[in-house]
């Protein structure tokens, strides 16, 4: 297993770590096969969206804000369950196959981190499984 820190920015980002997941298929040396990625925070997930239109995200967060908005008399002490509810909508995990050690997406398909409870240091792993 792999584990990369990434840093996000905002309070609620959409960041694209396709590059970061490419390099290590690359890394891996391995031609085929599929790539698990694994989100270990609760108040952060994991999505595959599109990718060419940076409007998508916005909207994602606008929709996502609107279902589960910040403060809305939640018992959770911390003050961040809206943050907990989103990151299970988005899910911890997903899994992308790789074929000539390039990641196999459909078209305007990319990876993002999600990030509900930032800025913060963040951390994705990631396995590699040839096949």
């Amino acid at each position: 297993m792999i584990k990369l820190s990434i840093q996000t920015h905002s309070h609620t980002e959409f960041l694209n770590i396709d590059h970061l997941i490419q390099d290590l298929v690359f890394d891996s040396k391995s031609e085929s096969g599929v790539c698990e990625i694994f989100i270990p925070h609760t108040t952060a997930g994991i999505t595959i969206n599109e990718n060419a239109d940076p409007d998508v995200t916005r909207d994602m967060e606008k929709i996502l804000d609107k279902m589960v908005p910040w403060e809305d008399n939640y018992a959770h002490a911390e003050g961040n369950s809206a943050a907990h509810v989103k990151a299970s909508m988005m899910g911890s995990s997903t899994r992308v196959i790789f074929e000539n050690s390039q990641l196999q997406f459909g078209i305007w398909q990319s990876i993002y981190f999600c990030e509900f409870d930032g800025p913060r240091n963040r951390q994705v792993w990631v396995k590699i499984v040839p096949g």
